[in-house]
């Protein structure tokens, strides 16, 4: 039986995987989507990325979890990556869900040239928090207004210090056994950084037909999807 562990990214928690949980253990596996340290029913508390990091191992060894998927949307593959590093054997997979992914030594912010003023602009004007987007902001994923409006009412302000804290990896991240979801309304070709890692042997790349929260707007083909990526090529 796999065990996955979900993380979604900025401003939101576990219930973003309301939709996706219950396919995965209709299936026969374990599922257990994780709310970070800030966020959802932890919101408010300050929380650095190293925080984030822990919160995932913690869940991960709590639950004495073994074959592992740790599965990291947006912002989240950031800790993610990390973090299956770090468990080691326990890792079965590591799934970037359209995914930032960790470089060491470099944030969250450093990854985005265009905006790093904008989004530290925004944290240092709220208090030390990331503002969630509006819902004007979620036009043309693939997103009807149910979707926006329980995403919007359901998300937080993010904790500013996991943004601008640098990664550390204790490992290589290109050595893990890793798939990249591309979502392709939210662009068609991977970043740089996830190229160069889709180069190696050990990464593997898919496609949804679908923007950047894939979770609400195809569920049922993302839990495939992981699914089908669990069992692995040929099984």
């Amino acid at each position: 039986m796999t065990e996955f562990v979900l993380v979604a990214g900025a401003w939101l928690g576990a219930w973003a995987w309301d939709d996706v949980v219950p396919e995965l253990r209709a299936a026969g596996h374990g599922a257990h989507a994780l709310t970070l340290s800030g966020l959802g029913e932890k919101r408010g508390v300050a929380a650095g990325q190293r925080t984030h990091v822990r919160d995932i191992v913690d869940e991960v060894e709590r639950r004495d979890l073994r074959d592992v998927v740790l599965v990291g949307h947006s912002y989240s593959g950031i800790p993610v990556g990390q973090a299956a590093v770090l468990i080691g054997d326990r890792l079965a997979r590591v799934v970037f869900v359209d995914a930032n992914v960790p470089a060491d030594g470099k944030s969250f912010v450093s990854g985005r040239p265009d905006g790093r003023a904008a989004v530290e602009a925004a944290i240092a004007a709220n208090g030390g928090f990331w503002p969630p987007l509006g819902a004007a902001d979620y036009a043309g994923q693939d997103l009807d207004d149910a979707h926006i409006t329980r995403i919007v009412a359901g998300s937080t302000p993010h904790p500013g210090a996991s943004l601008t804290e640098p990664a550390v990896l204790a490992g290589p991240l290109g050595a893990l056994p890793a798939t990249y979801i591309e979502c392709l309304l939210d662009g068609e070709q991977p970043s740089d950084a996830v190229a160069e890692l889709l180069g190696g042997e050990q990464w593997r790349l898919a496609r949804m037909d679908t923007g950047h929260w894939p979770m609400f707007s195809r569920p049922r083909e993302l839990a495939r999807l992981l699914l089908d990526d669990a069992a692995g090529p040929g099984d």
